[in-house]
C-alpha cells in the first residue's frame, strides 16, 4: 500500500511539474497524445462499394477523433442501420474493427479490415455468417449548397394510370394501379423512378396498413422512414418520419394506420427539411450518409426517388416532385 501511494504520489507530482508552465500561463494545455498523426488521413466519411462476388454492393464508414488519440465510427452495411463503432484500430496505414450483426444471419461479428490508399482506403470485410469480400472506398462529397436555390415545375411522377416513369427492383413485381392508387398489396419488389434528381422538393401523400413498413428513398440512397408507428413512441430514426438510422423526428406526428397522410420533403445538398401531416419534425438538418438499402453509395451524383415494397403494403396517392433548376 505505501508503495503504490509513493508511486502515485510521484506520479502527480510529475503531473504538477507538467501543468505548472501552462497553470503560470493562465491557459491549461491539452494532453500532448496525439493520434497517430497518418491516422487524421483516415478521418472524415467514406462512400464504399464492396464487391460481393462480383455484384456491387453499397456501404458507407464515419471515423471520428474520440479525445486525443482514440479513433471510433460509424458504419453502414449493405442492409439495416447505422451502427456505432466503439474503437477502429489504426496503425501504419491499416485499420481494422468490428461489430456486432444486426437484422443479418449467422452468428459472429462483422470483421473490417482495410488500409490507405492513394484513391482512398481498400480492404475486406467478413460477415457474420463468414463470407469474405473486398471492398473500396472514397472520401464522401460535402455537397454544400450556397446561395438561394430557385425552383422548377413540379413534376407528376405518378401518373393515377399506369407505372409509366417506373421499374421495379429486386423480386417479382407485385405493384399495381387500382382506382386512381399506386398500391403494393403485399411485400415483393421496390419501385424506382425513371429519372433521376439531385436537389427537390417532394411532395408525397400515402396510406399504410396496420404493422405495415416502407419507406422513400431520396436519390435513392437516403431513406424516409414510412412505419405504423404510435403517436405516444419515443421519436427514433428507424420510426415514423425518421431518416433512418441518422435524424430522429421531433415527433411522430402520425396519423395512424388506414389514412391518408402526407410527406413534405425538401433535400438541398445534405440537408433535409421534412414536414409531416403540416408540421416540421426535421428542420433542416444533415445527412451524414448512405442508409441501408440504398442503390449505391455515389453520393455525388443524382438518384432516383425510390419506394420500399418489400415490408408490407403501402399505397401512395400523390408523389410530387420539384427539382432546382
Amino acid at each position: 500500500m505505501r508503495r503504490n501511494i509513493l508511486v502515485l504520489g510521484m506520479s502527480g507530482l510529475l503531473t504538477l511539474g507538467a501543468m505548472a508552465p501552462a497553470m503560470a500561463s493562465g491557459h491549461p494545455q491539452p494532453c500532448t497524445a496525439q493520434a497517430p498523426t497518418d491516422a487524421k488521413a483516415l478521418i472524415g466519411r467514406w462512400d464504399i462499394t464492396i464487391d460481393e462476388n462480383g455484384k456491387s454492393a453499397p456501404s458507407w464508414l464515419e471515423v471520428k477523433l474520440s479525445g486525443f488519440k482514440t479513433l471510433v465510427g460509424y458504419f453502414v452495411g449493405t442492409s439495416g442501420s447505422a451502427r456505432p463503432v466503439a474503437k477502429v484500430n489504426f496503425d501504419n496505414g491499416k485499420f481494422n474493427f468490428s461489430i456486432p450483426p444486426q437484422w443479418e444471419g449467422g452468428n459472429q461479428d462483422f470483421v473490417i479490415e482495410g488500409e490507405l490508399t492513394d484513391a482512398g482506403i481498400q480492404g475486406t470485410i467478413t460477415t457474420s455468417e463468414g463470407k469474405k469480400y473486398n471492398w473500396k472506398g472514397v472520401k464522401a462529397p460535402y455537397l454544400k449548397k450556397t446561395g438561394t436555390v430557385a425552383w422548377g415545375k413540379p413534376i407528376n411522377l405518378f401518373n393515377g394510370k399506369d407505372l409509366s416513369g417506373w421499374k421495379a427492383a429486386g423480386k417479382e413485381n407485385q405493384w399495381i394501379v387500382k382506382d386512381g392508387i399506386l398500391t403494393s398489396p403485399h411485400s415483393g419488389a421496390n419501385l424506382v423512378s425513371e429519372q433521376k434528381f439531385t436537389d427537390f422538393k417532394l411532395h408525397a401523400e400515402f396510406r399504410y396498413q396496420k404493422g405495415s413498413n416502407s419507406g422513400i428513398y431520396l436519390r435513392g440512397r437516403h431513406e424516409v422512414q414510412i412505419e405504423d408507428s404510435s403517436p405516444d413512441t419515443h421519436p427514433s430514426s428507424v420510426l415514423f418520419s425518421g431518416v433512418y438510422g441518422f435524424l430522429a423526428p421531433s415527433e411522430i406526428n402520425a396519423l395512424g394506420p388506414d389514412k391518408w397522410q402526407t410527406y413534405d420533403i425538401t433535400l438541398i445538398g445534405r440537408m433535409v427539411t421534412i414536414v409531416v401531416n403540416g408540421k416540421t419534425v426535421i428542420n433542416n438538418q444533415e445527412i451524414p450518409g448512405i442508409t441501408g438499402g440504398a442503390l449505391d453509395s455515389n453520393e455525388g451524383e443524382p438518384g432516383p426517388i425510390y419506394i420500399q415494397g418489400d415490408h408490407g403494403p403501402i399505397e401512395f396517392k400523390k408523389l410530387v416532385i420539384t427539382p432546382a433548376k
